[in-house]
């Protein structure tokens, strides 16, 4: 009997020994351990690269490396003035913000490959989607009773929910964000924007008497709240109903009321987002991840991105407080030098400006590649799109959209995800996807 408990004994510290190893392997902070020597070139190229691309195009930031390939910092110029202060402790705007590489490549190449808009069928194949998730994208002030009541639930959603994506990845070629920064009036930009296939707009920014340095055209607007809440105000902005607009925070009575009784022509939609770091808040990111989820290539201008610049405005009104710019700043560059974005400002004005040493696309691809086995992300490592899918679901019988008249780029996408239209799951801690295949 002593010899049974004793090995019963020496079993089970084993095993607690096997564990702890197993542990301790899993959250061991040298992560070298667990990626091939090429996902390490690749982490090590990129980290070069993007480095380089800085020092070239960041007038005046630099991008200092921390302790792996991942982490960076990008430092502002000493002689640079901040202005904002943080409203819990008074401090100024330090200068200097870390990022990690490998989260901005994993993350931002999935959203190329997602779409943005919130449909029915992503509710649907959630579990509890309506009961739980909808009550979310509702004002919480109506008593919907966690939307058990789903008729109720569906009613108000309805009106900016389309059954599937009305906008696949690649439908659009080049694309043009446009900011409210008061830099747009320091150079004539309109004629430019107005050349690109899709301009994307934010909140009540007005059109009109700014044709010469923001364009005339629009294809979208996004919203937030504040703007949401004056749907019918912002509505008069628009030329007939053509501009889509993008809403993207919850869904309430004021915007459903005005919908329903307020001639609003326009298509209205609510923006599904991924997740991001701290530094990747506000409207503007918004706009640009919607963008870059539907288009090739995307420019931004009126973002106040220039390091010397010093104050705060917006193109059509008075000084503003309340962003965070130099930390908006740098992050643009970081989104500039992954080879996501061009930034067009007084100080870049050059449409024809070349971004000097940004990542190629391969070096891009195999960073993705390490970057998400770094991070342990769903599907880490394989070559099948359909393998950071967290929830698989088949799309229920119904009219497919026409693929005839998209462009080869959208066409090639479409082929490569084998017809299947991926979501971000919002708020996924392993950025999983869900994904409705055919």
């Amino acid at each position: 009997m002593r010899l049974l408990r004793l090995g019963f004994v020496i079993a089970l510290a084993s095993g607690l020994a096997a564990i702890l190893i197993y542990i301790t392997g899993v959250s061991n902070p040298d992560w070298s351990f667990h990626i091939s020597n090429e996902d390490l070139e690749a982490l090590r190229s990129l980290q070069s690269h993007f480095q380089q691309c800085v020092s070239a195009n960041g007038l005046g930031l630099q991008a200092v490396s921390g302790r792996d390939y991942c982490e960076i910092t990008m430092k502002f110029p000493m002689e640079t003035v901040p202005k904002w202060r943080d409203p819990k402790t008074g401090e100024l705007e330090g200068l200097s913000f870390d990022f990690n590489l490998c989260e901005a490549v994993a993350t931002w190449e999935q959203v190329r490959n997602t779409t943005t808009i919130l449909t029915r069928e992503y509710i649907d194949a959630l579990p509890n989607g309506w009961e739980e998730y909808a009550w979310r994208r509702i004002n919480k002030g109506v008593l919907l009773n966690r939307c058990e009541n789903r008729t109720l639930c569906m009613e108000k959603l309805s009106l900016v929910l389309p059954q599937r994506p009305p906008y696949i990845p690649r439908q659009f070629g080049r694309c043009a964000v446009i900011g409210n920064s008061g830099d747009l009036l320091k150079t004539k930009f309109g004629n430019e924007i107005d050349r690109y296939d899709a301009v994307v707009r934010e909140n009540g920014a007005p059109i009109e008497n700014f044709t010469e340095y923001v364009g005339t055209k629009s294809t979208f607007r996004l919203l937030n709240r504040g703007s949401a809440k004056a749907l019918d105000k912002v509505a008069e902005l628009y030329d007939k109903g053509k501009e889509v607009l993008i809403v993207k925070t919850t869904i309430h009575d004021i915007m459903s009321k005005m919908i329903r009784e307020v001639p609003i022509l326009n298509p209205v939609y609510l923006i599904l987002g991924s997740s991001f770091g701290s530094a990747a808040k506000g409207t503007g990111l918004k706009a640009l991840e919607f963008a870059l989820s539907m288009c090739d290539t995307v420019d931004m201008y009126g973002f106040t991105v220039d390091p010397g610049y010093k104050e705060w405005t917006r193109y059509f009104s008075e000084s503003r407080q309340g962003h965070t710019p130099l930390h908006g700043r740098a992050y643009y560059q970081m989104m500039e030098c992954l080879g996501l974005i061009k930034i067009h400002s007084p100080m870049r004005a050059d449409p024809n400006r070349v971004v000097k040493w940004v990542p190629s696309h391969s070096l891009i691809t195999a960073a993705r590649i390490a970057s998400e086995k770094v991070l342990r992300r769903i599907g880490a490592g394989s070559a099948d799109p359909l393998a950071a899918c967290s929830i698989i679901e088949k799309r229920q019988k119904g009219k497919i959209t026409s693929m005839s008249g998209f462009k080869k780029a959208a066409i090639e996408h479409q082929k490569y995800v084998k017809g299947t239209t991926m979501y971000p799951l919002e708020h996924n801690p392993g950025h999983g996807l869900l994904c409705m295949v055919p």
